[in-house]
């Protein structure tokens, strides 16, 4: 016997015979988990390729990991190892009664027993996914990228339950961090100055997605500003078209406010990312003559004086490569990340340096931008690795200093970081915080 069900928010079906997206996926077990004990379990899955699962084994989230809107990750329950004799029990609650301990805690069963009628209340709110069972929070599951709430068209339960009713209260129709009038700060400080006349030491081209007002906002009110008080440095968001025409509005407004988002026409799709570096190559090359080029996302936080710094070391008139540099790495032949052999037929990836951060130099940029006017130009939906061939090809006429550093942060953030990835609103201007005050520190909270 397992005894355990799935609840889970599904998108559409992107390829025939597969399983729809996973935006959610919340997975209770009572017996049957490996571990021998009741675990819950909180997940996401594309094209039939797991996340790293979140567990919940009954011990509350520890005090220095990150939360999701102000709740801990996993509540505390009683669990059956804990040592609890039915001695100790009734002492307990006789010391409890007597007044000998001043300090009050609950412990709580695991919140599902077999052949009991539970509420479940699964409610969004702007960091993550929020679980309560009987009024009692139990688990809070954090967004991750590429898993909007806005893609989930549908619930599923499945497994050992029988289900008495379900109620929506609200219907997620949008992520909630599409509300321009929240988290948009229309003010002129944060936007941007006109462009220099003269050619800039560095152009930073920021993907970003149409619905994402909230990171956009963050990352002005960060790293970004001091790229515009510089005459020196130039930062463009790059922005494809939504699939929902309310958001291209309030996005149009945005760029029309703030002038420093550069709306490329196309809709937006994770195989034509690679246009949109393409895009950052020529606003650099053309627009504002930058002598490099770095792209990064919208949550990355790049600490930008530390770039600069590694970027002066090189040579005048070398040809530059820097980032999280990955080596002999083989493409997946499954999953969200499936490479068909017709796609990538050889066995490795040339050297390419991770996406969320990486440095070329403009003359690279430039031979990139003549090929693909050309139509030479090899595109692969990949756009890091993209970069990585483009860079190999270009190195095969003229040598490119290849710079690795793990400070180019490909997950999370680590002390004296270069850039930091995956860094929600919140921990953007905590770590713009910590900056401030000469510490280059990482922040847990979300």
């Amino acid at each position: 016997m397992v005894s355990q069900f799935m609840m889970e928010l599904q998108g559409l079906k992107t390829v025939d015979g597969e399983d729809p997206p996973r935006i959610l996926h919340f997975n209770p077990r009572l017996r049957g988990d490996w571990s021998g004990k009741p675990v819950i379990e909180q997940n996401t899955c594309y094209r039939m390729q797991w996340g790293s699962p979140l567990r919940c084994e009954g011990w509350r989230s520890r005090a220095d990991e990150e939360t999701v809107d102000g709740l801990v990750k996993c509540e505390k329950w009683i669990r059956d190892d804990e040592g609890r004799s039915e001695e100790s029990k009734t002492s307990w609650w006789l010391n409890r009664l007597i007044g000998r301990t001043k300090t009050v805690s609950i412990d709580w069963p695991y919140p599902f027993v077999e052949d009991h009628l539970f509420v479940l209340t699964l409610t969004a709110g702007l960091e993550g996914y929020h679980v309560n069972v009987d009024g009692r929070h139990v688990t809070s599951f954090p967004y991750r990228t590429g898993f909007v709430l806005e893609d989930a068209t549908g619930l599923s339960l499945n497994g050992d339950l029988d289900v008495q009713s379900v109620f929506a209260g609200t219907l997620p129709t949008t992520h909630p961090s599409f509300s321009p009038q929240k988290h948009l700060e229309m003010l002129p400080s944060w936007q941007a100055p006109p462009l220099p006349d003269e050619p800039v030491e560095i152009f930073i081209g920021i993907l970003s997605a149409g619905n994402h007002f909230a990171e956009r906002m963050a990352v002005r009110k960060t790293w970004m500003s001091a790229a515009q008080k510089s005459s020196n440095v130039v930062a463009r968001f790059f922005v494809a078209l939504h699939g929902r025409n309310e958001i291209n509005v309030e996005l149009k407004k945005e760029a029309e406010f703030f002038g420093d988002i550069v709306i490329v026409p196309f809709m937006d799709s994770y195989d034509l990312v690679v246009l949109k570096t393409i895009a950052i190559c020529e606003y650099g090359v053309h627009v504002v003559s930058a002598r490099y080029i770095m792209k990064c996302d919208d949550d990355t936080f790049v600490r930008l004086e530390s770039v600069m710094a590694e970027v002066k070391k090189i040579r005048d008139g070398e040809s530059l490569y820097i980032g999280n540099m990955n080596y002999h790495h083989k493409p997946l032949r499954d999953g969200k990340w499936a490479v068909t052999y017709e796609e990538w037929p050889e066995e490795d990836y040339p050297i390419y340096a991770n996406g969320p951060g990486y440095v070329i130099s403009s003359d690279i940029a430039d031979a990139i931008l003549s090929e693909f006017l050309n139509h030479k130009l090899r595109l692969f939906k990949m756009e890091d690795v993209s970069m990585g061939m483009w860079v190999e090809r270009f190195n095969s006429t003229r040598p490119v200093k290849y710079v690795h550093s793990v400070k180019f942060c490909q997950f999370g953030c680590i002390d004296d970081y270069y850039t930091a990835h995956y860094q929600s609103p919140r921990q953007m201007l905590c770590l713009w915080d910590k900056l401030q005050a000469g510490k280059a520190q990482c922040c847990n909270m979300r």
